[in-house]
């Protein structure tokens, strides 16, 4: 379970069934100044009270979401920046 505190940032994520989803703002990504790559920017306290899961040849890794259609929008220029997202179990 992700640990909380007083500086986490969490949000509601709308799932696809159009329910709604809590989850912990942990970075943006927007679009590079020359067009060719997705920018990533992880905010790394956020990232620290991130969950983790481990696979069975002992690598951690830590689960992250971005909306689909919110990412498009980045990649053709309607919007700037979109967020990254951890969902939060209930």
């Amino acid at each position: 379970m992700a640990k909380k505190n007083e500086n986490e940032a969490q949000q509601m994520n709308e799932t696809s069934e159009g329910g709604m989803t809590p989850s912990l703002l942990v970075g943006y990504a927007r679009r590079s100044n020359a067009g060719g790559a997705i920018k990533l920017s992880i905010n790394q306290h956020a990232f620290g009270d991130c969950e983790t899961y481990a696979t069975s040849d002992g690598q951690t890794y830590i689960p992250l979401v971005i909306s689909l259609s919110a990412l498009r929008k980045v990649i053709e220029g309607e919007r700037t920046v979109t967020t990254v997202s951890q969902l939060l179990s209930n």
